[in-house]
């Protein structure tokens, strides 16, 4: 009795949405039990893997000449602090330069860079590093 039931609500649902084929019947008429399956990001443990990934504008650029770093997160809320670092002598020193994640879940970020040769950045958000970004400086 429950399975025609739900048959009906949704029928009555493609049929309001403008909906006409049994193939959005269908889609529309899935079983409760399999509506939310344990390998669903939404049945998880509630929160989302954190990624950050970064991107520059240009890989060649002269002494102290700005480029734009934009990069894009998941799993971290808008309005974190988006921090710049920089790779020397072989360990990763944070920069004075910042920004903040946006609604979007994107930030951009202006660099100028002193130090001649091939220099590596990346950016740190909610302790999560991005991959470094190879910028050669001449």
């Amino acid at each position: 009795m429950t399975s025609t039931f739900r048959l009906r609500t949704a029928v009555a649902a493609a049929v309001a949405v403008g909906l006409v084929g049994a193939a959005a019947v269908s889609a529309t008429a899935v079983p409760a039990t399999t509506a939310a399956s344990p390998s669903s990001p939404a049945a998880g443990s509630g929160e989302a893997a954190k990624t950050n990934t970064v991107k520059a504008d240009r890989h060649d650029v002269k002494q102290w000449e700005q480029f734009r770093l934009h990069g894009k997160v998941t799993g971290i809320k808008a309005g974190t602090a988006v921090h710049l670092q920089q790779k020397q002598h072989g360990t990763w020193k944070t920069l004075p330069g910042t920004s903040v994640v946006n609604r979007s879940l994107d930030y951009s970020m202006r660099v100028k860079l002193g130090i001649k040769g091939l220099n590596h950045v990346r950016t740190v958000v909610a302790g999560q590093p991005s991959n470094a970004v190879a910028v050669t400086v001449h």
